[in-house]
């Protein structure tokens, strides 16, 4: 392998259609695992790679395995061996935004505990990547129903816990059905002789890498993560910006267009915020963190690359409303603050796919990361009114008065008003624009829906005359909610939100409201849309209660097998101003 390290994606020869997600997801420079895997993966030579979770592993076998994929072959053409399920749905994710722009492309996460019927379906289309955890692939293998004739490579993800959880005896015995023929990598945080002795048994004169994970200690800044449920993130924001003591912040997000909707959104609300990204001319960057730094900008949203080198010492908070790729670059981002000696808070927003990041950021950062709750509406407006008494002692102390004494004892004489009553009408007038108590509609936390039992019909729904009840096969056993839905529906078919009427959760599919007029084209492209790892397959409902899952069925059907505005009263310093273990993965 040559000794020549890639300085940035562009050097790495991948595939235009994965290069031009690179670009679009803002990723510049390769992690030492990814610079140093993708050229051999992209050889098809095999590899044997020690790295720690949170390198950007993923990225370092998906990227060049995915440019080697013949999408027009629906067959599989990798399979992606990990852990746990979670890991399933987070690699077969990751894969799927990688190859967003490969036509005819799907893959498919197969685990237990999810029904063989769906697995099947999809497995009968065509997919050309699986990632599965061992149980359930060796179960379709002994069943027939996953073919590897066509497969052209094998990765072995964090083989040092599926030594742990006893999957590697499966893990080998699946390597058999693969054709001798095949690229096989191995990844491994350690290297016990067992997972040595599966390298050595099935790789063929492997690439060795090895990476050494940085861990940093960073005492002075307090770290917190909050689990992304129920409300949306940037409501989640506002409230945090809303009632944390702030001077400074700055707001990681993973794309430089996020940068510029997130800070125009948070303008929208009343922040004094702006964008900084790697598109932005260098006499404008150095223009916002001038700003950032004299305090006549309080928010930058930024990517990673854009916040490199930044320096400002009044930032006393950082928001990961986007979680890193790997560990570095969390530690780069929070290391923006609790400069100079200062103390620092960094808060990171967690999807609960991304808890195993979360731990392995723990692990490298050498401190807990708590968890935190959402301010409540009371600690809102115990906050606005602080700054609301603060506001009104500056006056008190640095304005002269008088004038403005005589008139309302002009106006108390004139109306015979109490001074209370006035003082009262005066400060409801002043906090008018933004006010001292928040609206209330102010959810303290969205309930789950309650959910409807299988054998209970639905009851008769009152649509519209203009609207139409789809049924889509994404439900609540997928992980999805009502959001991923609106995201996916408005992004893919062009229609506005406001055009998304009700949304129903089931286990195993959902009803959604929409215009009876929605072209063939659009739904048609819907069809298609991924959610959740779950195509929508979108068609009219026909009103059909829940199917239920029965596993008799199931055995009987496959076989035996193991299955700028003007300083306002109440508004925060933010505001403008003025400008072990066993086996889990089997049925």
């Amino acid at each position: 392998m040559s000794e020549t390290i890639a300085a940035s994606f562009a050097d790495l020869n991948l595939a235009p259609a994965i290069f031009k997600v690179i670009h679009e997801v803002g990723y510049e420079t390769p992690s030492p695992i990814q610079a140093q895997s993708i050229p051999p993966l992209l050889e098809g030579r095999d590899l044997l790679g020690q790295a720690q979770t949170g390198t950007g592993k993923t990225a370092a076998f998906s990227l060049p395995l995915l440019s080697r994929i013949k999408p027009k072959l629906k067959a599989p053409q990798v399979l992606v061996l990990t852990p746990t399920r979670e890991l399933a749905l987070q690699v077969a994710e990751a894969m799927q935004t990688y190859a967003r722009h490969l036509k005819n492309f799907h893959v498919l996460p197969v685990y237990g505990g999810q029904n063989y019927t769906q697995q099947l379906r999809q497995l009968a289309r065509g997919v050309q990547v699986v990632v599965g955890t061992p149980g359930r692939v060796q179960d379709h293998l002994n069943r027939g129903t996953l073919k590897l004739d066509e497969l052209s490579a094998v990765v072995i993800d964090e083989a040092d816990e599926m030594l742990k959880m006893g999957f590697i005896e499966e893990v080998e015995q699946i390597l058999q059905f693969a054709p001798h023929e095949r690229q096989t990598a191995l990844f491994s945080a350690t290297m016990p002789k067992e997972v040595l002795e599966v390298a050595r048994k099935h790789l063929q004169n492997p690439v060795e890498i090895r990476i050494k994970s940085k861990t940093s200690t960073v005492e002075k800044i307090s770290q917190h993560f909050w689990q992304v449920k129920g409300l949306h993130k940037l409501d989640a924001l506002t409230r945090i910006l809303e009632a944390e003591e702030i001077e400074a912040m700055i707001i990681f997000v993973r794309t430089k267009l996020a940068t510029v909707e997130l800070a125009e959104k948070l303008e929208a609300r009343g922040f004094s915020s702006a964008a900084l990204n790697g598109d932005m001319t260098q006499m404008l960057r150095e223009k916002t963190i001038d700003r950032l730094k004299d305090g006549s900008l309080d928010i930058v949203v930024a990517t990673d690359v854009a916040a490199r080198g930044l320096d400002v010492p009044r930032i006393t908070h950082v928001v990961n409303y986007d979680i890193p790729h790997d560990i570095e670059a969390y530690i780069h981002r929070i290391g923006r603050t609790g400069r100079a000696g200062r103390e620092g808070k960094a808060i990171l927003f967690v999807a609960p796919r991304e808890k195993r990041m979360l731990a392995a950021i723990e692990r490298a950062t050498r401190q807990p990361i708590k968890a935190m709750a959402l301010p409540s509406r009371k600690d809102i407006t115990d906050r606005r009114i602080g700054l609301f008494k603060e506001q009104i002692a500056r006056a008190m102390e640095s304005q002269d008065l008088e004038f403005f004494e005589e008139l309302i004892d002009q106006y108390q004489s004139e109306y015979e008003v109490g001074h209370r009553k006035i003082a009262a009408t005066l400060s409801y007038l002043l906090q008018k624009e933004r006010p001292l108590q928040p609206e209330e509609r102010f959810a303290e936390e969205l309930p789950p829906e309650k959910p409807e039992p299988n054998t209970q019909k639905r009851p008769a729904r009152k649509l519209d005359s203009e609207m139409q009840t789809y049924r889509i096969e994404v439900g609540r056993a997928h992980g999805v909610e009502p959001g991923n839905i609106v995201g996916a529906i408005s992004n893919e078919a062009k229609l506005n939100s406001r055009n998304i009427g009700r949304i129903r959760l089931f286990d195993q599919f959902s009803l959604i409201d929409l215009p009876k007029d929605l072209p063939a084209e659009q739904l048609h492209k819907l069809k298609t849309v991924w959610v959740c790892d779950e195509q929508l397959q979108i068609s009219v409902d026909s009103g059909e209660k829940q199917p239920r899952w029965d596993k008799r069925k199931e055995r009987k059907a496959f076989g035996k097998g193991t299955l700028g505005r003007k300083k306002s009263p109440g508004k925060s310093p933010l505001q403008r101003r003025g400008g072990k273990k066993r086996k889990t993965d089997k049925a």
